[in-house]
C-alpha cells in the first residue's frame, strides 16, 4: 500500500506544472542572439574531442607497434 501511495505522490509532483514558469523561461535563461553559436561551439567540441583523442591514440599505438617490431627484428638478426 505504501508503494502505491508513494507512486501517486510522485506522479502528482511530476504532473504539477505552472504556466507562469513557462512564460518567464526565456527571461530566466537569458536567451540572446549568441545562444545558438554557443550551443554550436559546445556541441562541436563535444563531438570532435573523442575523434581527436582516438586519432592521437591510434598514432601512439602505431608508433609503439613499430618500436616492438624493430626490437624483434634486431633480436632475430643477433641470433
Amino acid at each position: 500500500m505504501h508503494r502505491i501511495s508513494h507512486a501517486l505522490l510522485v506522479a502528482l509532483v511530476l504532473f504539477w506544472s505552472s504556466e507562469a514558469l513557462a512564460v518567464d523561461s526565456y527571461r530566466y535563461l537569458h536567451v540572446t542572439i549568441d545562444t545558438p553559436w554557443l550551443i554550436f561551439v559546445f556541441l562541436f567540441f563535444l563531438v570532435m574531442a573523442p575523434m581527436i583523442l582516438s586519432a592521437l591514440l591510434h598514432i601512439v599505438n602505431a608508433l609503439r607497434k613499430d618500436k616492438k617490431d624493430d626490437d624483434a627484428d634486431a633480436s632475430e638478426r643477433d641470433a
